[in-house]
């Protein structure tokens, strides 16, 4: 139950206003039966006079950390990581060669960097040149030879 002495800046209440929950922004007193509460809900500012007995109405919520830092940090690496290695062909082309256990030879690099993938990337964009279509088996068994 919350008291009506205890409405104070920085206090968050449920049924000040219906969109949600409403965070107090500044108390004005009017004696000792009525407050002026300016607040915000989602980014939007209301006002509303209160009169002593109204509080019974407004729920007060613990007001806590919007982020909290307790996670675990082994999982936090194991994202980091796996992020850094799908970024890292942008800082080092020649990644797979260096991180391999095979010791690669610099002709086979020559070949894979240099001119296969060249190659590859240049035949998706160019049009396929068909070979001339073979004889089926039905099209050689209605001949006679």
């Amino acid at each position: 139950m919350l008291a009506f002495e205890d409405i104070k800046p920085g206090a968050r209440l449920r049924g000040l206003d219906p969109a949600g929950v409403a965070e107090v922004v500044q108390v004005a007193r009017f004696g000792p039966d009525a407050v002026n509460l300016v607040f915000r809900v989602d980014g939007r500012v209301g006002e509303r006079l209160v009169y002593r007995g109204e509080e019974s109405g407004f729920e007060s919520l613990e007001t806590g950390r919007s982020y909290a830092f307790d996670a675990d940090g082994g999982l936090l690496r194991l994202a980091s990581e796996a992020y850094r290695i799908r970024l890292a062909y942008l800082f080092d082309p020649y990644l797979a060669v260096s991180a391999s256990q095979i010791e690669a030879l610099p002709h086979q690099i020559t070949a894979v960097y240099g001119e296969m993938l060249r190659v590859s990337r240049f035949a998706s964009f160019s049009p396929t040149i068909r070979a001339p279509a073979r004889p089926s088996w039905q099209d050689c068994s209605s001949r006679s030879f």
